[in-house]
């Protein structure tokens, strides 16, 4: 035989090679199968974990919103449980009927002494700068320049004293700020 006169092979499919597919595409069709539900059921449980974050998300939340109405309300509780006192001696000082100047000026002073305590314990302090002092446009508020002794920039009265809160200011304290000494010229 010539090499040229080989016979060619047949490339149809018969019958042995029908048998062999249609394994195949049942197998194939079997793992797909599988497959798919794999990925369903991820897909199902990925879904309740994003369900179930975003109620957790949102029970923080709520959670948050009520802690700070809640510290919004009770806030000043300690503060105002400090106060008591200090009305209660104002009141029983008003009670007090034909009292002298000196015992209402000792009542008086007893009475600014607790409320001060009261100012301590809640951190509540003054702003009262003395004359000289820098002018600090955070904790004062200047009403006017003046001319005086005192170098430029600085505070030359202070007409209200101011107040903090734990290093906020409440309010600022009221003054005068030097302009310098007044040109005698």
């Amino acid at each position: 035989m010539d090499p040229q006169d080989k016979p060619i092979p047949d490339s149809r499919p018969g019958p042995e090679d029908a048998a062999a597919e249609g394994a195949a595409p049942a197998e194939a069709g079997e793992d797909l199968a599988a497959l798919l539900a794999d990925a369903e059921a991820k897909v199902a449980q990925y879904h309740d974990q994003l369900l179930r974050a975003h109620a957790e998300v949102e029970n923080v939340r709520r959670r948050a919103q009520e802690d700070v109405a809640k510290a919004r309300k009770f806030g000043i509780e300690s503060f105002a449980e400090s106060l008591i006192p200090v009305r209660d001696s104002l009141e029983a000082a008003l009670a007090q009927a034909g009292q002298t100047a000196e015992a209402w000026q000792e009542g008086v002073e007893a009475t600014l002494r607790q409320l001060n305590g009261a100012f301590e314990r809640n951190q509540m302090r003054e702003i009262a700068p003395a004359a000289g002092d820098v002018f600090d446009p955070h904790r004062h508020q200047a009403i006017s320049n003046v001319a005086s002794e005192h170098p430029q920039g600085t505070v030359a009265q202070t007409l209200q004293k101011g107040y903090l809160l734990a290093d906020r200011v409440l309010r600022p304290a009221l003054v005068m700020v030097s302009a310098g000494p007044a040109d005698t010229a």
